[in-house]
């Protein structure tokens, strides 16, 4: 049985690329942890996990109810979020003893760190800081990613509104290639996230109601990529439809796993940067087949786009934020709210309980009966996945024509140690 938690405060921050609901996750952390009896006041590190390093904390106890329920329609990382991975306590010890004596000094003894694989990495090497270095902290990792690969958890919060945007996008930009395409753009390539796992390329498949809808091509990280298929495939739609529309991942890649966009550096993760897949493909196509083309990346639009959010997704993001305060409360330990669909025709979910060991650094991938046979296209096991995942909608307030968000007066905490700590 889990020993009852003392009475302290809490740590929250947010890490890697935003979603445009990982801030209703903030408002679940808050809004549970002003209710909760064990949880004083809730620090956010500005800029992630850079701010516990950096001692640059906000007051949240500052921010009025309104403005923290505000968070709920408003996209970006309302505390700032970073990408910045902690080594292992054997590579930089200096890092470690720095948070503790960071949590020492504003009596945190609650972990809260919102973000993806890596963030649960993170959260994962926080969590042992009591068994390592005799500082008891509690970490609970909340989880976040359009990409939607975070093992366990069915589906991961941020993800079913980027869905719905690709979807809906997708559509939408199809509608005007068919309709200028005897004279005009016969090719259309979007280009959408996902460097690993193709899960938000396979929500563009979503926006195809009947035979000879786009998209007429998708292409995952998970098959590899052949051009001479690829481009028979583009010659044949286009003959028949009078126009060929794609949805690609970013991470498309040639059989020796090469990317088609390899941009040759790297992230601040270690990742590879890719440099656009789309015009790559269709200069290809143009090259190869000599079709007019056009080509598009959402990038950071269809992250942000909070207008669009799917209610369904909305409403998860806010759920594991509460969770992870009942799960902290509960005394529990380097574990992560996960999302669990419940069986049934009816599509219901509900919070389970996933433990970081088991999520950190490991990547769930778009299954093989996902993807059509020819590897172009999605299945209808994928749609019965997918679908649920984009229901709602879930409209932001508006003001004078533009979504509202919330202003927020990210109150710093006054410093208690000397000294400056550099990166």
């Amino acid at each position: 049985m889990a020993k009852k938690p003392a009475r302290r405060n809490a740590f929250y921050a947010q890490s890697g690329g935003v979603t445009s609901v990982i801030n209703a996750s903030a408002a679940g952390v808050i809004e549970a942890a002003r209710e909760s009896k064990v949880i004083s006041k809730v620090y956010a590190g500005r800029n992630g996990i850079i701010g516990a390093l950096l001692e640059d904390l906000i007051d949240t106890s500052k921010e009025s109810k309104s403005a923290i329920a505000a968070l709920k329609h408003t996209p970006g990382g309302a505390f700032g979020s970073c990408r910045y991975k902690l080594k292992s306590l054997e590579q930089n010890r200096r890092e470690y003893q720095r948070l503790i004596e960071v949590f020492r000094a504003h009596d945190i003894g609650y972990f809260f760190y919102n973000g993806g694989g890596d963030s649960a990495d993170t959260c994962l090497k926080i969590s042992q800081l009591a068994e390592t270095m005799g500082y008891p902290i509690q970490a609970i990792h909340v989880p976040k990613t359009v990409d939607n690969d975070l093992p366990i958890t069915d589906c991961s919060p941020g993800f079913g509104s980027v869905a719905k945007y690709t979807a809906v996008s997708i559509r939408e930009a199809a509608l005007d290639v068919k309709s200028m395409c005897a004279t005009s753009t016969k090719v259309f390539v979007m280009e959408v996230m996902g460097r690993h796992a193709g899960w938000i390329a396979a929500a563009a498949g979503l926006a195809q109601e009947q035979d000879g809808d786009a998209p007429h091509i998708i292409l995952f990280p998970e098959i590899a990529f052949d051009q001479g298929k690829f481009l028979n495939k583009v010659d044949q739609v286009v003959k028949k439809n009078g126009y060929c529309v794609i949805a690609v991942s970013e991470g498309a890649r040639y059989k020796d796993g090469t990317f088609l966009a390899d941009a040759g550096s790297v992230d601040a993760f270690g990742h590879k940067q890719l440099g656009g897949v789309a015009p790559v493909l269709a200069q290809m196509v143009k090259d190869k087949l000599g079709y007019k083309y056009h080509w598009a990346v959402p990038d950071y639009l269809q992250r942000s786009a909070r207008h669009l959010a799917s209610q369904v997704d909305l409403e998860q993001a806010y759920a594991v934020g509460r969770a992870a305060v009942q799960f902290a409360e509960a005394g529990h330990n380097a574990v992560m709210p996960a999302i669990v669909r419940s069986k049934g025709k009816k599509y219901s979910w509900s919070i389970g309980e996933a433990p970081l060991a088991k999520v950190a650094n490991v990547e769930k991938k778009m299954p093989r009966n996902f993807i059509s046979r020819d590897g172009f296209g999605i299945t209808q096991a994928a749609r019965d996945y997918l679908s649920p995942l984009i229901q709602g909608e879930a409209v932001p307030p508006y003001k004078n024509g533009l979504p509202m968000r919330a202003n927020l007066k990210l109150t710093p905490v006054a410093k208690k140690l000397k000294g400056k700590f550099e990166l």
